[in-house]
């Protein structure tokens, strides 16, 4: 059995103890913790598993992970709970895409993550002063997920700058809600504190973590506005650093949108976000909506039109 194959057996094991972990060599293993990665010395533990059978390997990892994982909470109690965490207001929220966080093979499940939309994640993250660490669900506690998704959504919203500015982009209006942190994208949550009556939703992408890009769909052709959007996110994409993703959304307002603000937050729902795309051929004068949503966009928006 490989080396690599050995290392991903042990990192599997980790994630399903709660314990995030990557290799680092071939003998080492760095363990995300609040404070600071710990790097692990794994090169007798690996000396061992390459002299056992391939088919004792995941049991032979599910015990080394075990006893790991005890040491880690016992260790990290005394010095990062989660009510101090939220005492201290040291909690936020980062959108990810689902595929930074698929491997290992249950990084995700190990985190504290919800979807947010199709392809993207929402993850807890303690913010330190040196660091973002994604928080791992064993310390949750007795707290409900819903409740620290609330606390840490508050504080991204809350404790950090941000500047919402609305310029024309090849003539559609669109604004640009940023700054240089990474957690702009908890804004999607109060999406009513930058558009108008929206009565047909908004356009959003979320391009780079720290731009949330949004046109309030109005009386500017759809197409155009969705040309406009899509253009705009892919030269985010292209030029930004941790870029995460061009695709563009349909942000349509219901039940999340009628709670007062503190009460959606914390209910553990989402906003409702469908994936749209058009592929327009100028020269053909032909408009090709990419997924079912696109369709239905562009036949609401057209319907409404004189």
């Amino acid at each position: 059995m490989s080396h690599d194959a050995i290392g991903e057996g042990l990192l599997r094991a980790l994630a399903e103890e709660g314990v995030t972990g990557r290799l680092t060599g071939p003998a080492t293993v760095a363990v995300s913790r609040p404070d600071g990665d710990l790097t692990v010395d794994i090169g007798e533990w690996r000396a061992h598993a390459a002299e056992i059978p391939p088919a004792d390997l995941p049991g032979f990892a599910a015990h080394f992970a075990r006893g790991f994982a005890r040491s880690v909470r016992a260790e990290a109690r005394p010095s990062f709970d989660i009510e101090r965490l939220l005492a201290e207001g040291s909690l936020r929220v980062r959108v990810y895409t689902e595929e930074a966080l698929a491997e290992p093979p249950g990084l995700r499940d190990a985190l504290l993550t919800r979807p947010l939309a199709p392809g993207l994640v929402e993850t807890v993250v303690v913010d330190t002063p040196d660091s973002i660490v994604p928080l791992n669900r064993v310390l949750l506690g007795d707290r409900p997920q819903e409740q620290v998704f609330g606390a840490a959504l508050h504080a991204s919203l809350t404790r950090e700058p941000h500047y919402a500015k609305t310029d024309a982009v090849w003539g559609v209006p669109i604004t640009h809600v940023g700054e240089t942190h990474r957690y702009i994208g908890s804004h999607v949550h109060v999406l009513r504190r930058h558009v108008g009556s929206a009565p047909y939703g908004a356009l959003v992408a979320f391009p780079v973590p720290e731009y949330l890009i949004v046109h309030e769909i109005g009386d500017t052709h759809i197409v155009a506005a969705l040309e406009a959007m899509q253009e705009l996110a892919t030269t985010h994409v292209e030029k930004g650093d941790n870029a995460l993703t061009a695709q563009v959304y349909w942000w349509c307002p219901g039940p999340y949108e009628q709670l007062p603000e503190p009460d959606a937050l914390a209910s553990g729902r989402v906003p409702d976000l469908r994936p749209v795309w058009v592929e327009v051929d100028h020269r053909e004068r032909s408009v090709t909506p990419r997924t079912p949503d696109t369709e239905r966009l562009i036949e609401l928006w057209l319907s409404d039109r004189p």
